[in-house]
């Protein structure tokens, strides 16, 4: 007898499944994997868009039977803070509020999860009162009550972190020039680095910017494409930041004047870790210091979080699915190509298919990849990795970038000898790629012999939950490029608000904006004809394929993001 797939649910995602606020497949789906983290399956829900955090919050009041609380309306400093361990707070993401005699009055997003209920008892060995709070607005509160960054993190993480646990030990030069340099070792300065680091992994930030000037000292975060200051520490303590970045990320903390590429592991449990890729400028008033947070995760989020169209992501499931030929993924730095390549190569990775990438340098670590960093300097270039992969028994070949012609050449020889090929471009569209290729110097004929799918992408900011209705005048809605008909009054544009979620800034998270271009026949003779990127563009559109701006405005339809955010970013 099959066993039932509900009985893998937890109590809170059974009820709702079982309420018919959410499909079985969809509890399932935003389920984690890792059993710790009472409110992640809520996050998920929320951030996918099935419900929103108040709507579980009342669902899970009512269906309980606990109070319903606003959590961001109480006053912090009146929480019992230590009536809780620290760990256990950011473990099952509950606070206290209160503490008498032999009862807390705890505020929790899911009452339903008897193991944090249990834990919590055992650790304080008293009665517990619940109460329902928003999962949002309670990760926020549990946030803001870890210490600040002159505090130490070691009380607070305990055994799950280790700031200098690497993949690999440093070496001994990295390791005596780390003994030598006490200074480096300076505990406040330790802690402050750590702090700086999970706060921007909890905001879901891109890169931390450590940044020297001759008055001050700031630290910005990349967080949805846009750069936000974060704090202000002494300018006395840059050399000591520096250094100690430079020492765990095994650069040379000697040499300031010249800029140095390193890569740390920062290891937050047993089963995850954050790479950070590490880059050091020497400006006027000190060293630069740049880390790209490289979260393997994103490469596991599926191509339907990424933001395709369903007609979208059935032709680049269709692409990859096929035995040969080359995809290419285009668009500028930071439009999300490597997760998008990643996504594709992650579909792939099977037991029976051999994957083999080379890139400057690997981002993502996925285990079952063949991963190669390109190093020009010692000769192992693109087209030098792309032909020892054509000696290995390759079934897929994923090449970062495609800079010359003897990469490209390379690449297209070995999608026609039965291989499946993706690459990246920079070019501004599908078609303009076609035409690019061509002013590379590839024969027409290869071209459209070979390349079987372009996929040319933005990514937009995500209206946050605190959206409002956007009274736009039909004119600036023509404009933009929408039709007559689209302006049915079936449909109404949000615009951005602010709130506390989403940092005032009215946007959280973000999305794809595609343009999925198959390369049919008729655009395939259009390119051995000696037709340009005007001509390929007109047939795409005669076969359905939405450019940039339409698919846009596709998502502005669909009350996902602002107007004014996809035409700032579709602006050609």
């Amino acid at each position: 007898m099959a066993a039932n797939p509900q009985s893998a649910l937890s109590g809170f995602a059974r009820a709702l499944v079982q309420h018919g606020r959410i499909s079985e497949a969809d509890a399932i789906a935003c389920t984690p994997r890792d059993a710790e983290g009472a409110n992640a399956f809520m996050l998920e829900i929320a951030q996918r868009g099935l419900l929103s955090a108040a709507a579980m919050a009342r669902f899970a009041a009512d269906t309980f039977g606990y109070p319903l609380v606003d959590i961001a309306a109480f006053d912090k400093a009146t929480f019992s803070i230590d009536a809780v361990d620290r760990k256990l707070m950011q473990k099952h993401q509950v606070v206290a509020l209160a503490k008498r005699q032999n009862r807390i009055t705890l505020a929790l997003a899911d009452p339903s999860s008897m193991r944090a209920l249990d834990e919590i008892r055992f650790q304080t060995g008293m009665q517990l009162d619940l109460v329902v709070a928003e999962a949002d607005k309670l990760k926020r509160v549990v946030d803001g009550l870890s210490e600040s960054a002159s505090e130490t993190l070691k009380e607070l993480t305990g055994d799950d972190f280790d700031m200098d646990l690497l993949n690999q030990e440093a070496p001994g030069e990295a390791q005596a020039e780390e003994e030598s340099s006490n200074d480096v070792d300076d505990a406040p300065v330790v802690r402050f680095i750590q702090k700086v680091l999970i706060d921007a992994i909890n905001e879901g930030a891109s890169d931390v910017h450590f940044e020297p000037y001759e008055k001050y000292y700031r630290i910005r975060v990349r967080t949805d494409g846009t750069l936000r200051e974060i704090a202000q520490p002494p300018l006395v303590l840059k050399e000591k930041i520096a250094a100690r970045i430079k020492v765990i990320s095994r650069l040379d903390i000697s040499e300031k004047r010249v800029p140095q590429d390193g890569r740390m592991k920062l290891v937050l449990s047993k089963n995850k870790a954050i790479d950070f890729r590490v880059s050091t400028l020497p400006t006027l008033h000190g060293e630069k210091i740049v880390m790209r947070i490289l979260d393997p995760s994103s490469a596991m989020l599926g191509i339907d979080a990424l933001g395709y169209e369903p007609d979208q992501r059935k032709a680049l499931l269709d692409a990859i699915e096929r035995p040969y030929g080359m995809i290419l993924v285009t668009g500028p730095t930071g439009s999300g190509k490597t997760v998008s390549l990643y996504t594709c190569l992650n579909l792939l990775n099977k037991a029976g298919v051999n994957i083999s990438t080379a890139e400057d340098p690997a981002e993502i670590n996925l285990p079952g990849i063949n991963q190669v960093n390109v190093n020009e300097k010692a000769g192992l270039t693109f087209a030098a990795s792309l032909r020892a992969f054509l000696r290995q028994d390759p079934d897929v070949i994923m090449v970062g970038e495609i800079r010359d012609l003897e990469t490209a050449e390379i690449s297209i020889k070995a999608a026609q000898t039965g291989h499946l090929v993706l690459s990246t471009l920079h070019t501004n569209d599908a078609p303009t790629t076609l035409e690019r290729l061509k002013n590379m110097g590839v024969a027409p004929f290869n071209i459209a012999s070979s390349v079987i799918l372009i996929t040319a992408q933005r990514l937009a900011r995500r209206l946050c939950s605190c959206k409002k209705p956007a009274d736009i005048p039909i004119e600036a809605m023509l404009e933009a490029g929408f039709t007559v008909e689209d302006l049915d009054g079936s449909w109404q544009p949000y615009a951005p608000v602010g709130c506390e979620r989403c940092k005032d800034s009215g946007y959280k998270g973000r999305v794809g904006i595609y343009q999925v271009m198959p390369i049919s026949e008729e655009i395939a003779h259009i390119i051995m004809t000696g037709g340009n990127s005007m001509d390929i563009a007109a047939q795409a559109e005669r076969e359905g394929v939405r450019d940039l701006r339409k698919s846009g405005l596709l998502k502005v339809r669909q009350g996902v993001t602002s107007l004014e955010e996809v035409l700032a970013t579709t602006n050609e």
